[in-house]
């Protein structure tokens, strides 16, 4: 019975204080003013689309109460949250408050991998999940272009990782090798099987056909760059055919 009780008296003791810490916590957290807010955007090379100040101005503009002083109650960081992910080159926004009233702003965003390019209208990127995104008339970045008809049909979507999975498959390919990511400058797709490439180093035009037998077709350029053109010359050939099983066709 005794130690019945001391275990009794030890769990009442223990709740007690969990209560009175809770207590002061809750004081403490109902006291806490609105100190500061700080946007944080993570750094990615090359990708600027996403400026700090704008995120602070459009927060301000939004919710204009939001101001030094305010009540830590009165700020709803999940309107806060929402509103920043707004913004078309913001992934993700994660929206928290220190112990000190410094509300923190930390926004992950989406990157670019090909421009697709149109004449006679605004411009639109690919990000690497295949989103659909706008350009901007602050910044810019160095990435593939994509020209044709084909290509500025995607400005019509949102989304194209499940609807062009093999277009999104070469742009993938190109764009995680260094070499061709640094090579191949520009696509032109007039239709979704005519596809076409142009080199950074190199006039030939590469006839690549269909985006599909992707890793085939590259090693038969790898081919054509390392046999081919040394026995032939760099200004042999205007064009290389890789569109068929077993071929390259250079002219």
């Amino acid at each position: 019975m005794k130690i019945r009780y001391k275990k009794s008296l030890v769990f009442s003791s223990l709740v007690f204080v969990l209560v009175v810490f809770i207590g002061f916590v809750e004081r403490k957290d109902s006291e806490r003013t609105l100190n500061s807010i700080e946007v944080n955007v993570k750094g990615i090379a090359d990708v600027y689309f996403v400026n700090e100040k704008d995120i602070l101005d459009a927060i301000k503009t939004e919710f204009p109460l939001l101001l030094p002083g305010i009540s830590m109650k009165e700020v709803d960081l999940n309107k806060i949250e929402k509103k920043v992910e707004l913004h078309p080159f913001v992934k993700n926004a994660e929206v928290f408050a220190d112990l000190k009233g410094h509300l923190m702003i930390e926004i992950t965003q989406y990157i670019p991998m090909a421009r697709i390019v149109r004449p006679n209208a605004a411009d639109g990127y690919i990000s690497t999940e295949g989103k659909i995104l706008p350009t901007s008339p602050q910044y810019t970045t160095r990435v593939m272009t994509l020209e044709g008809a084909y290509a500025e049909s995607l400005l019509k979507l949102e989304d194209i990782s499940s609807t062009h999975q093999d277009l999104m498959s070469l742009i993938d390919y190109i764009y995680a090798d260094e070499f061709w990511k640094a090579q191949i400058v520009g696509l032109d797709i007039p239709k979704k099987t005519d596809i076409r490439m142009y080199q950074q180093v190199g006039k030939q035009v590469i006839e690549f056909g269909e985006a599909k037998d992707i890793e085939e077709k590259f090693k038969k350029i790898n081919l054509f760059y390392e046999e081919i053109l040394p026995a032939k010359g760099w200004n042999t050939y205007t064009r290389v055919n890789v569109k068929y099983k077993g071929q390259i066709v250079c002219e």
